[in-house]
């Protein structure tokens, strides 16, 4: 898989190719293109036993989503390699790494303008790509060709009942700092939603 350019040119901007490729030549370590999972969209897992460090990526992404998920997925290899577990997964160490590491494709303007604006914002004190800064998320799902269905859930009024993509039913309540508590209807019991969640509101009569 790392060797195979060709493949590697189907889920990076084409602008990009060459860095990524060559990233992944002179690191040798092991890429891994994964089914869509839920709760990440990729990881970096450090090599034992003579194994190599391994890098997963969801493979549903669009490619300026795949190739910021994997410059961050790096940026933990190269922290690793350098501090081994001794600093925290997304501290000080990794930031640095991280805004490093992405340079140079600002340099290729491999990023469209209102990108990598959104980009240089969140790398002025990154953290995990989740969801978490919806400015950079906005930003990217705009390059999505499939768009999701459904609605914001920041765009529903507080109270307002939806169903989620999964079928169950919640209403909407208060924000909890950046996420938004919901009720589930059946359980009771409460959850917390990403604002850009895309769900389906209900009516009175639904």
């Amino acid at each position: 898989m790392p060797g195979d350019k060709e493949i590697i040119g189907k889920y990076v901007p084409d602008a990009a190719l060459d860095l990524v490729y060559d990233t992944l030549i002179r690191h040798k370590f092991k890429l891994h293109i994964s089914r869509k999972r839920a709760t990440k969209l990729g990881d970096f897992r450090a090599g034992t036993k003579g194994n190599p460090h391994r890098i997963s990526l969801n493979h549903d992404l669009n490619p300026y989503h795949f190739l910021v998920v994997f410059v961050h997925e790096f940026a933990h290899l190269v922290v690793f390699e350098q501090y081994g577990r001794r600093v925290q997964p997304h501290g000080i160490e990794w930031k640095t790494a991280f805004r490093t590491l992405m340079q140079p494709y600002f340099e290729r303007e491999v990023f469209p303008p209102d990108l990598r604006q959104a980009l240089e914002n969140y790398l002025i004190n990154a953290k995990a790509i989740n969801g978490s800064d919806v400015p950079l998320t906005k930003a990217l799902a705009n390059y999505d060709l499939k768009q999701a269905s459904g609605t914001d859930l920041e765009k529903l009024a507080e109270g307002t009942q939806f169903r989620t993509t999964g079928g169950r039913v919640f209403k909407k309540l208060d924000k909890q700092r950046k996420r938004y508590k919901c009720l589930c209807m059946s359980t009771g019991r409460l959850y917390l939603f990403n604002p850009l969640a895309k769900v389906h509101p209900l009516s009175a009569t639904d």
